[in-house]
């Protein structure tokens, strides 16, 4: 089972996740791996932050 949730900032996602992964775990014995684009891995992590970061305007262009 593959499961994506989506949404905006603050729309409450890693909550749900929490909730989710939790009842899986109550329901079914079954553990989770629980993901995030980018992220998963010190690089990914380190990408996630620099595109996070507000002080990096310089690549504002990129969005825009």
């Amino acid at each position: 089972m593959f499961i994506t949730i989506e949404g905006g900032d603050g729309a409450g996602k890693t909550t749900l996740i929490t909730r989710l992964t939790e009842r899986i775990y109550k329901e079914t014995k079954k553990r989770t791996i629980r993901t995030r684009e980018p992220g998963g891995s010190p690089i990914a992590e380190a990408i996630r932050g620099v595109i996070l970061d507000t002080k990096n305007t310089k690549m504002d262009w990129l969005f825009r």
